[in-house]
């Protein structure tokens, strides 16, 4: 359920980035900032499990950073 989740909210920043670039910044780093909250949580966890629960996290956070990015990319090769 959380990989549909991550892969709705990358498909939904990828649009509102190619769309409107400067209003997609402030959504994508709330998400990041969210993610970032679950990683340090599940970092907590003692030993190589604190490492194993925070990896989903942070592989999504960085996936919400490309998918915003590419968005804003796209818009600038676009010749409108």
């Amino acid at each position: 359920m959380m990989i549909a989740g991550i892969i709705a909210v990358c498909v939904v920043l990828a649009v509102l980035a190619f769309f409107l670039p400067r209003l997609s910044k402030h959504p994508e780093r709330g998400t990041q900032k969210t993610l970032g909250l679950g990683s340090r949580a599940g970092g907590k966890a003692p030993g190589p499990l604190g490492r194993l629960f925070s990896k989903p996290f942070r592989s999504s956070s960085k996936a919400v950073g490309k998918s915003g990015s590419a968005g804003r990319r796209l818009r600038g090769h676009m010749p409108f």
